[in-house]
Order: C-alpha cells, then sequence, then structure tokens
C-alpha cells in the first residue's frame, strides 16, 4: 500500500464513520470534510508505518476533541484492507501498521507497472498555462514539470516571453493574467558541454530558486557525484538481474497472484518505504487544493532518486547466492525488490527527461 492508496483508505474510513453515524458532523459544516488526507512516517513518539492527523483536521466540523474523534476513526481504520494495527498517541494522531505482505504487495504492483508505477488520473482534464522565459534552464524545468504532471492525468501548455529579466530571483513562479509564470533563477553559463543528461540533471537538482552549479564534476564517476550514484545504482540492478538469470533463477512471476515475498528484513525496510514514497512525491506536483503545479517538484524528485539509489546500492551484494549457496526465496524476494527499484530509478529519471543506461 503506498501514502496516496493509504490517504485514500483514511478518507474513505472517514466518510463511512460519517455515514455510521459514529461521527456526527454539523450538516453546514460537511464542506470543511478534507478532500485529501496527509499520511507520513510517524514523529517523535509515534508508532508503526505512517501516522495521520486528520482527526485533529476533524476536531472542529465534528464538534468534539481530536482525541474522541480519534477513537471514533479508528476501528473504521483498523479493519481496513491492508492495515495491520492502529494506534493513537499524542492529542490524537492515528499510527498506522500496514500488513507485512503489503511489502510483497506493493514490490509485485511495481513490477507489473514498470516505469508507469506512480502514474495516477489524479489531474485528468486540468490543463495548466505555464509562461517561461527563452531560458535554457527554464525550458528544462518547464519540461519536466509537463512530465510530472501528464504522469497525474494533467497537461502543460508551454508559452515563450522574452526575457526574465523583470523577475525577482526570490519567486520562480508567479501569476499574471491567471498564467503562470516561471522564472528559476538561470544557469551562470551554458551546460551544453556536459551533454544532455548530465546537463538536465545540474539544472534541476538544485531549487528553483537556488542557482545551478554548471561543472565538469556532473560527468566524474564517483561516489561524491549524486547523478552518477543515481545511474550506477540502476546499472547495477540491471546487472544482477542479468546475473541472476546467468545463476538460473528469476524473481517470481508477477502473474502469481497468491505468490508472497519475503520482503522483511532491516535492509529491505527503507527500499519500500522509499518505494511507496514514489506516487505521493510525484502527486504532489500540484499540491492539494492548488491552483499550479510546483515548481520544485522535480528537484525533490531527484533528491528522492538519490536517496533510493544510495539505500539500494549496499543492499545488491545481497542478492546472489555466495560460493556453493543454491538460489532460494529469499534471493528470489531480494532480485524483486531489486529489479523494483531499478524500474523507479528509471522511471523518475525519464519524468526528468534524462537517460537511464543498463550499463555503465
Amino acid at each position: 500500500m503506498t501514502p496516496v492508496e493509504l490517504s485514500r483508505t483514511v478518507l474513505h474510513a472517514v466518510r463511512c464513520a460519517v455515514d455510521a453515524g459514529d461521527l456526527a458532523v454539523d450538516p453546514h459544516r460537511l464542506s470543511d470534510l478534507p478532500r485529501r488526507v496527509s499520511v507520513a512516517p510517524p514523529g517523535p513518539g509515534g508508532h508503526g508505518d505512517y501516522a495521520t492527523n486528520v482527526a485533529l483536521q476533524l476536531a472542529r466540523p465534528a464538534g468534539q476533541p481530536p482525541l474522541r474523534v480519534a477513537e471514533v476513526l479508528r476501528p473504521h481504520l483498523a479493519h481496513a484492507p491492508g492495515i495491520r494495527d492502529v494506534q493513537i498517541t499524542g492529542p490524537g494522531f492515528l499510527n498506522i501498521r500496514l500488513d507485512r505482505g503489503t511489502g510483497s504487495g506493493l514490490v509485485q504492483r511495481v513490477l507489473v507497472e514498470g516505469l508507469r508505477y506512480g502514474y495516477s488520473d489524479l489531474l485528468a482534464g486540468r490543463v495548466f498555462a505555464l509562461r517561461v522565459p527563452y531560458d535554457v534552464r527554464a525550458e528544462v524545468l518547464a519540461d519536466s514539470l509537463s512530465r510530472i504532471v501528464a504522469s497525474q492525468g494533467g497537461r502543460v501548455e508551454v508559452q515563450h516571453e522574452e526575457s526574465a529579466a523583470s523577475s525577482p530571483p526570490s519567486r520562480p513562479l508567479s501569476v499574471a493574467d491567471g498564467t503562470l509564470v516561471l522564472r528559476p533563477l538561470p544557469a551562470p553559463e551554458d551546460p551544453a558541454p556536459l551533454g544532455p543528461d548530465a546537463a538536465r540533471w545540474a539544472l534541476l537538482h538544485p531549487a528553483p530558486h537556488d542557482r545551478p552549479r554548471i561543472s565538469a564534476d556532473h560527468l566524474v564517476q564517483r561516489e561524491s557525484n549524486p547523478f552518477f550514484r543515481v545511474r550506477y545504482a540502476h546499472a547495477r540492478t540491471r546487472a544482477v538481474h542479468r546475473n541472476a538469470a546467468d545463476l538460473g533463477f528469476a524473481p517470481p512471476s508477477t502473474a502469481a497472484a497468491d505468490t508472497d515475498l519475503d520482503t522483511s528484513g532491516p535492509a529491505q525496510t527503507p527500499l519500500l518505504r522509499l518505494l511507496a514514497d514514489h506516487p505521493r512525491l510525484l502527486s504532489s506536483v500540484v499540491p492539494a487544493d492548488a491552483t499550479r503545479p510546483d515548481p520544485g517538484t522535480p528537484s525533490r524528485l531527484t533528491r528522492h532518486l538519490v536517496t533510493l539509489a544510495d539505500a539500494v546500492i549496499p543492499f545488491l551484494p545481497t542478492v546472489l547466492p555466495r560460493g556453493a549457496e543454491k538460489p532460494s526465496a529469499a534471493h528470489r524476494a531480494r532480485l524483486a525488490l531489486a529489479d523494483a527499484v531499478g524500474s523507479v530509478l528509471a522511471g523518475g529519471l525519464s519524468l526528468l527527461g534524462i537517460d537511464a543506461p543498463d550499463h555503465l
């Protein structure tokens, strides 16, 4: 279960509680009910996999203390598919522990959806007019925003203006005559000598209000280069898959609905959490109740990919059998997880307009 799916599950529990009369809401306050619910890893003192403050949001329309609202919502949420346990902490935070098999289902979903994992119809039918100057960084950022918005079912229409000089650097996105005006801080020099992929990374990795660094550091193949680490991690997942095929084993078939992958373990847990967070990151390109795409989404996506790459690289040596060891179900499960991570890395790079080679 991804955070986006869990958010919908929480929202469904709220509606069930209201429909059942367990949560009395003033009919004049029904419009105050949240249309989207935020879930995130629990903070200090929290438990489980995710936490939500929906009870605090509902306290006013329900006319009850947040703790009481949380107590009403807990049984509706605890019986939802994919949820193992729900605990209440603090003033009314709902702490959610997912089923152990959820990791298995998540990996299989990524393998089935491939590069389109995280795509949705959240923005279906919505069109955003975006005006950008004739500036290479603005063009690249607009292109990546267009790709991410399209992954959520929306569309961006890009228009051009002559100059970015009239825009203060502290405001990369503004509104003029109903049209969004995107003017990120321009690059200090031409990034073209870096090549198309490294140039795009150099322009997208910093936040729009930060000046990009254009240097040959983006081309070096060493750990100090985050761009290299992301593409290296993807290439290593593909190499592990090829090596497993040479040894005569593959991940369990995703066509088998009853296949259960043992994805538990200290190394797998952060990978699963990062995989599960990928759809939420893509869907946040237009924040809830907002009317414009967030120009910071591509830079957040680059950081997400770096974190995922850094988590999978030390995990990969555990995938293949060692010495005389025979391939086991555990190896196949790890291989499936490595394949899933590789798909997300490749899919994320494609949304940035960057190639993900199988060999480096």
